[in-house]
């Protein structure tokens, strides 16, 4: 049984109409960078409940959420309803394997994430650890307008703090951004395009590539990769060049 406590909302950030962020005080355990949690309100007698990965360092008590709302969903309007002093339930013990730890070693890291799927890799970022490892971090953020890129003053922050080491690519589907890819994650690979754009090759040699959010995303980009760049899916008693989380 997961064990369940309350939480106060201290601040929601609306970037659009439909994408929000909550920060919720709550006595929860530990957790690693790239775990989530379960929020969740009592509505009509019942608690319903969904799953969100932390945005937050573990060293943050201040635990952030990134939130789509589903306009016909039980549970992301209610949220987005929520003010400073309002309560939800968490679940104290986050959970999920797409950490650090779960990572082998190898020259370039590729953080690909679509929408609020890129929760993970802020967390993994902000907190630092674990990093050394690497020689090349490339955090991708794929969205369909720009304004869908919530997190960009954040992200280039978190550039500047790595000193070279991290390259932000955002990539941007339904208009044309300077500074942005146009187009989706699987056909920039394909084309070579996102290679160029951070100035990195993506080989089963050097790489290692997070896939998090859109589940066609995660499994055309995981085909791709695997027929044209011979990368396996990593597991522990297999170790590969791809780990993978759908965001829903």
């Amino acid at each position: 049984m997961a064990d369940w406590v309350t939480g106060k909302v201290t601040k929601i950030e609306n970037w659009t109409d439909a994408l929000f962020s909550l920060t919720v005080h709550a006595p929860v355990h530990p957790f690693t960078a790239g775990q989530f949690t379960k929020l969740g309100l009592e509505i009509d007698g019942e608690r319903v409940q969904r799953a969100y990965s932390y945005v937050n360092a573990p060293s943050n008590p201040d635990l952030e959420f990134y939130l789509v709302t589903v306009p016909e969903g039980k549970l992301s309007p209610r949220l987005a309803a929520l003010k400073p002093g309002d309560e939800v339930q968490l679940v104290s013990e986050a959970a999920g394997f797409f950490v650090l730890d779960e990572v082998p070693d190898c020259e370039t890291l590729w953080m690909l994430a679509t929408g609020t799927a890129l929760g993970p890799y802020l967390s993994i970022l902000q907190e630092g650890k674990d990093l050394a490892r690497f020689k090349n971090l490339v955090l991708v953020h794929a969205v369909r307008y720009a304004a869908d890129l919530s997190y960009l003053p954040l992200m280039l922050e978190l550039q500047q703090r790595y000193e070279g080491k991290l390259r932000v690519q955002t990539v941007v589907s339904r208009e044309a951004v300077p500074g942005s890819l146009t187009g989706r994650v699987p056909a920039l690979i394909e084309s070579g395009a996102l290679e160029t754009a951070t100035g990195l090759t993506m080989t089963a040699e050097n790489s290692h590539v997070m896939l998090c959010g859109n589940p066609q995303m995660v499994r055309d980009t995981q085909q791709l990769l695997k027929d044209s760049r011979q990368m396996t899916k990593h597991l522990r008693r297999r170790p590969g060049h791809m780990t993978a989380e759908h965001y829903w």
